[in-house]
């Protein structure tokens, strides 16, 4: 009978963190479609006297805090899969428990949502000073060009390979970072959560060069972070990836030269 409760827990934590990712995705949608946004997030045409977001008003915190925080929910909760399925079976060889297991869950999404307030005050202060556009996206070709160049530098670093290997690895955190229950799990799904940021936080301010309600940049980023999270993929991925970022921002910089 025990078996059995636990088993029903477990399933019913999983049905909710992943309808809460089909949830998150669905609102993202809306959002984008009552600003009149196409899948690549430009305003469709007529938008302009339709309802939808005029490209000369001025995004304000109270509306991008709660747009970043549940973009960053849809994007990284499916790369937490492989960390969560990592201590559910230390719940049967070690202390674990779900309250534990939810605890890292929600420590995690605590930070990602701190990170959001961070991006979104980041936006409106460089909105305001004509940095970015309504789009979100960076006005000036060059700076466009040597952020994807940083953003690919940064997947060779000493620092990228420190946090990365928390991230695909999370076994080896678990062991020297372990403390049981609600609030242990959720002081180590804070520190998981650290460490993530510092691994993805170039991929999501590619945002300010793709838009930030670009739905295929969000896609694509969605992607490269689950397989990044990946123990047999995530390690081989990392520097083609970089380089791949270099290669664009190299070939923007040439565009621009002619």
């Amino acid at each position: 009978m025990q078996d059995g409760n636990k088993s029903f827990i477990r399933s019913i934590l999983w049905l909710s963190f992943f309808i809460t990712i089909l949830i998150s995705w669905v609102y993202v949608y809306q959002m984008s479609s009552s600003m009149k946004l196409d899948w690549f997030g430009n305003m469709k045409m007529g938008s302009m006297t339709d309802g939808g977001m005029k490209r000369g008003s001025m995004a304000t915190l109270k509306m991008l805090f709660p747009m970043w925080s549940i973009m960053m929910i849809a994007m990284m909760l499916p790369a937490m899969v492989p960390t969560l399925r990592t201590y559910q079976d230390l719940i049967k060889t070690a202390e674990g428990s779900w309250l534990g297991w939810s605890g890292v869950l929600l420590g995690y999404i605590v930070i990602w949502i701190g990170f959001s307030l961070l991006v979104s005050q980041l936006q409106v202060s460089l909105t305001s000073v004509d940095f970015l556009n309504s789009a979100g996206v960076i006005q000036s070709d060059w700076v466009i060009s040597l952020a994807l160049i940083a953003v690919g530098v940064f997947q060779f670093t000493v620092l990228k390979d420190f946090c990365h290997e928390v991230c695909h690895s999370p076994f080896g955190y678990f062991m020297s970072k372990w403390r049981s229950g609600l609030l242990g799990g959720f002081r180590m799904g804070i520190g998981l959560g650290i460490f993530c940021v510092g691994c993805c936080w170039g991929f999501m301010l590619l945002a300010f060069v793709m838009g930030y309600m670009n739905f295929i940049w969000m896609g694509l980023i969605t992607l490269i972070v689950v397989l990044e999270k990946l123990p047999q993929i995530g390690i081989i991925i990392k520097k083609p990836l970089g380089g791949i970022l270099i290669l664009l921002g190299i070939c923007s910089a040439v565009i621009n030269l002619t």
